[in-house]
């Protein structure tokens, strides 16, 4: 499997998405509108796919990886040829009957409690400097029980033994 990210000129994640983004495309000053991505090679007997967005460059700020968007319970049902097309603002438009968890702002050091802004896609702000981020896609053979507002541990505990293909896509954004 394979995950594909349209980048800027620079090589970076576009503004659109992250730190830099319209008003428009932001809940209570943070990016709200995820980017478009493509996954092919999905595996033909995968059921759902789930999607983990993290930080790993926060530790050093926050002492964690922070986790920007989770999203499982993906129906393959609009695989064609082993590829999906995920478009601009899925999570907002809750494409393929997605169900999302919480990210790192309904934590206590988030401080959110908007759910646009806590359980949908939150898009980069590194304070600091550039910071890399970790998109993984993951084919699963069964489809997770799940309700919106879980948290990413429950995903993790439940697709153990379950990952039939992952596939991962690191993807810059400025500060």
């Amino acid at each position: 499997m394979e995950v594909h990210v349209k980048m800027d000129q620079r090589g970076l994640l576009p503004d659109r998405y992250a730190k830099y983004a319209d008003a428009a495309h932001t809940a209570d000053g943070t990016p709200t509108c995820s980017f478009p991505f493509e996954v092919t090679g999905v595996p033909e007997d995968a059921v759902s796919l789930a999607v983990a967005f993290f930080d790993f460059d926060s530790i050093p700020v926050c002492g964690f990886p922070w986790i920007h968007w989770v999203a499982a319970g993906i129906d393959t049902a609009e695989v064609k040829d082993g590829r999906i097309v995920f478009p601009e603002d899925a999570s907002n438009l809750q494409s393929f009957g997605m169900v999302q968890g919480l990210n790192s702002s309904a934590s206590r050091l988030g401080g959110s409690r908007n759910p646009l802004v806590t359980c949908r896609y939150n898009g980069p702000q590194p304070p600091d400097k550039t910071h890399v981020y970790t998109l993984r896609v993951y084919a699963l053979n069964f489809m997770p029980l799940l309700r919106e507002g879980y948290w990413a541990n429950e995903l993790v505990n439940q697709a153990r033994g379950h990952v039939l293909a992952s596939a991962e896509a690191n993807l810059p954004a400025r500060a």
